[in-house]
């Protein structure tokens, strides 16, 4: 198929539409990215990256030396050379507390650029927003400019943080809602690199792209909190939670992605659109029984794993014979982002569980290889961070794992139990040997083995 490249306007230069401007200027598109803070397009332009993700430096930096991609926190001029304007702004959670999506931002950007549409373009949400609201776009947009010519368009996005660049320039599908002709054709224009590899374009209508990001995340969602809650019955009854995932997965229906054990899924996606998709269906009358269980169970498993860790340091204190009281015990954490290879500590589980240990007086001290910036704004104010995971660990009664960066699977254990006083290793995430760990004198703690 032969297509032009396109002028594309992002309004958001956060993850999403940092990520997206970036991508699609490589494959050839004029790409100007738009936010209004000042700070962060300076910043962009000096090649400073406002968040961790690899491969991102690279390609921004190899847009911007070739032409294609820019930064600005001007509108109007970007609005008007655009044929597609990407709204890519934040949607979290409403500050009411009611579980809705906060679309404050999205409709702030409608009004915004409603003036600078000067001729036809399409608007297009990449942003993860409820049914309906390219409805509401519109109508925002007409009430500004009656005059403007558009279509809102759907094109949700479906990022890996630490894989978002793979996944962008090399997607399993492109979702578009789209309710035009005119529209599909500039957005198939846009995705013509897709079509070039031979993976799925998936036109549909708008609302349907709308449901179809919510109930992916929420499938997924669903996948981490079904195998967290057979965890906990595999300890109970003698199973090895590891071989259950394999078997299950290796049926070609179950797949065996998102069957990882863990302490509770996190992020900035599937807690949040999981309760909003909740609220939609209450508020349309449909209860989604299944999902509401999978919130419940997420909440739950972090309630577990405080408890396990809680068990495994009072069982380090019967064992050493010591009069002293679990308060006055020292843990190393390894991990405090939800996931690796990003800094996002939003809904990570350490948010959770190590709070709850400080509270009980107990001495935390926290390694992460990226997000230690992040977390010392967001968790209690006495917890440790050492730079060095080895000396992080002198004289302390316990370590505890919590996320599954690559420089922890490849710990050196004998080194790491030398430096300990105590000999608890609690394996949140099952990636370490267990027969290896007891051997080396741990009393090693994993979930559902």
């Amino acid at each position: 198929m032969n297509h032009k490249p396109q002028t594309v306007c992002i309004i958001g230069s956060g993850y999403v539409g940092l990520v997206t401007g970036a991508c699609l200027a490589e494959v050839g598109h004029q790409v100007v990215c738009v936010d209004k803070n000042p700070d962060k397009i300076k910043k962009l332009k000096k090649g400073i990256m406002p968040i961790y993700e690899p491969g991102l430096s690279k390609i921004v930096q190899s847009g911007v030396k070739a032409g294609r991609l820019s930064f600005t926190s001007i509108l109007g001029p970007a609005v008007k050379k655009a044929r597609a304007v990407f709204i890519a702004v934040g949607t979290p959670s409403s500050r009411r507390g009611d579980g809705y999506a906060d679309l404050s931002y999205v409709y702030q950007v409608a009004r915004e650029i409603a003036p600078y549409l000067n001729k036809y373009k399409v608007i297009v949400d990449k942003s993860t927003v409820p049914v309906g609201t390219a409805d509401q776009v519109s109508r925002v947009i007409k009430e500004k400019n009656s005059r403007a010519r558009f279509d809102v368009a759907s094109n949700p996005e479906f990022l890996r943080e630490g894989q978002a660049v793979n996944d962008f320039l090399k997607p399993d599908r492109v979702v578009i809602g789209v309710n035009s002709k005119k529209a599909q054709s500039i957005l198939k224009d846009i995705y013509s690199f897709v079509y070039a590899r031979e993976k799925p374009v998936f036109i549909t209508s708008v609302k349907t792209a709308e449901l179809i990001k919510y109930a992916s995340n929420a499938f997924l969602a669903t996948k981490i909190s079904f195998i967290n809650e057979l965890a906990a019955l595999a300890e109970k009854i003698g199973a090895n939670i590891e071989h259950v995932s394999k078997g299950m997965g290796l049926d070609r229906r179950i797949g065996q992605k998102f069957l990882k054990v863990g302490p509770g899924y996190g992020g900035s996606c599937f807690p949040k659109d999981v309760t909003a998709l909740l609220r939609i269906a209450q508020e349309n009358e449909v209860p989604l029984r299944i999902l509401e269980a999978t919130s419940e169970v997420n909440i739950a498993q972090k309630a577990r794993m405080i408890r396990k860790i809680l068990q495994a340091l009072k069982n380090e204190n019967n064992r050493s014979n010591s009069p002293k009281p679990d308060a006055q015990k020292t843990v190393l954490f390894l991990g405090l982002t939800f996931k690796p290879d990003t800094d996002d500590m939003r809904d990570a589980s350490s948010l959770t569980i190590i709070p709850a240990l400080t509270e009980r007086g107990i001495n935390v001290r926290a390694h992460d290889p990226k997000g230690v910036k992040e977390a010392k704004k967001l968790l209690p104010p006495e917890v440790k961070y050492p730079a060095d995971i080895y000396q992080g660990a002198k004289n302390v009664d316990a370590v505890v794992l919590l996320t599954h960066w690559k420089e922890y699977q490849n710990l050196d254990l004998k080194k790491l139990k030398k430096r300990m006083k105590g000999s608890t290793l609690v394996d949140l995430r099952n990636i370490f040997n267990p027969r290896e760990a007891k051997q080396l004198g741990f009393k090693y703690y994993s979930l559902g083995r």
